[in-house]
């Protein structure tokens, strides 16, 4: 798809700009992940990180004490993206959702493709170039997010700009 795929409008809604192949993708895409959004599962080990690093106790007593909110944040990202993915547009708080749910879905793939910064460069006929693909689509997604909240600033960066009212 070329262009832009999340652009404000007057409104101050963000029109979606995505092909029916994106949105069944994105559509499928939190689905599985909530399968594996348990603490336990290896694949969402980078959605619960260490509060503190070298205190096992400390990271335990926060992990019991945070980790459902965390869980009921990410499963609310994840349903906004399903319940929206179709929609012609999204308010900026579903935008926000949006971005979380990214993160989410990033982090699970990323721990599942075992992604660093280190990561070589795979080949189209490696078996891992989709998933990687899917990665970068959605780290891409991200970045057009990131900028079409940041549209919204104004040149001089004193601030947001008010989003214009329906007549």
């Amino acid at each position: 798809m070329i262009g832009r795929r999340f652009r404000r409008d007057r409104y101050g809604r963000y029109r979606l700009s995505l092909a029916k192949a994106e949105r069944q993708l994105l559509r499928s895409l939190p689905e599985q992940a909530k399968e594996v959004l348990h603490e336990s599962e290896p694949s969402a080990e980078r959605l619960y990180p260490p509060a503190y690093p070298g205190d096992a106790e400390a990271s335990a007593e926060y992990r019991q004490m945070a980790g459902a909110s965390l869980l009921d944040r990410h499963r609310r990202a994840l349903d906004t993206m399903v319940e929206t993915v179709d929609g012609p547009s999204l308010d900026e708080a579903q935008l926000h959702e949006w971005l979380d749910a990214l993160e989410v879905l990033r982090l699970v793939l990323g721990t599942q493709l075992d992604v660093s910064e280190d990561s070589p460069q795979i080949e189209a006929s490696d078996p891992r170039a989709a998933p990687f693909a899917v990665y970068g689509y959605l780290s891409m997604l991200q970045g057009e997010i990131v900028d079409a909240l940041a549209d919204r600033l104004d040149p001089a960066g004193t601030g947001p700009e008010p989003p214009e009212v329906n007549p």
